[in-house]
């Protein structure tokens, strides 16, 4: 079918939003016509991260990712504690691609999600550039 959208999905915090991160999602869109950020939510980010995040809130994180001409779709994510229910969004959106930075430390699961239903992982190397946490820090605001 010459319309059918390539999807491509992508996840994470996109906290403090930074180089790493647009060069990411701009390299990530490049792999498929429909580039969907699943976008965690405040619980999971502060589960992860420590108390003193989200600097942003998932709203406002969803605004900045919007406001991005490469990114297609957000779909803002409720607290998540299983891979089950990761699993279950990934079956529902059913991508071609999932996309990850190198050295995800979640790599193992995104493999076992793309196989099971038939996307393509594809690893973005990594942008060498302070992270969110690094710049947090940086700004004082952990």
């Amino acid at each position: 079918m010459k319309n059918k959208k390539m999807v491509v999905l992508v996840g994470g915090c996109f906290d403090l939003l930074h180089f790493g991160h647009i060069e990411f999602l701009r390299q990530a869109k490049t792999l498929g016509d429909w580039l969907i950020v699943a976008l965690e939510s405040d619980a999971n980010v502060r589960r992860m991260k420590g108390d003193s995040r989200p600097i942003h809130s998932q709203i406002q994180r969803k605004k900045m990712l919007e406001a991005l001409k490469f990114v297609d779709e957000v779909i803002t994510l409720p607290p998540m504690k299983s891979d089950e229910e990761y699993f279950g969004l990934v079956n529902q959106i059913k991508p071609q691609v999932i996309a990850v930075t190198e050295g995800d430390p979640i790599l193992d699961k995104k493999q076992k999600q793309a196989s099971q239903f038939g996307a393509k992982l594809a690893v973005i190397p990594k942008i060498h550039t302070p992270s969110t946490s690094q710049l947090a820090k940086l700004l004082g605001l952990e």
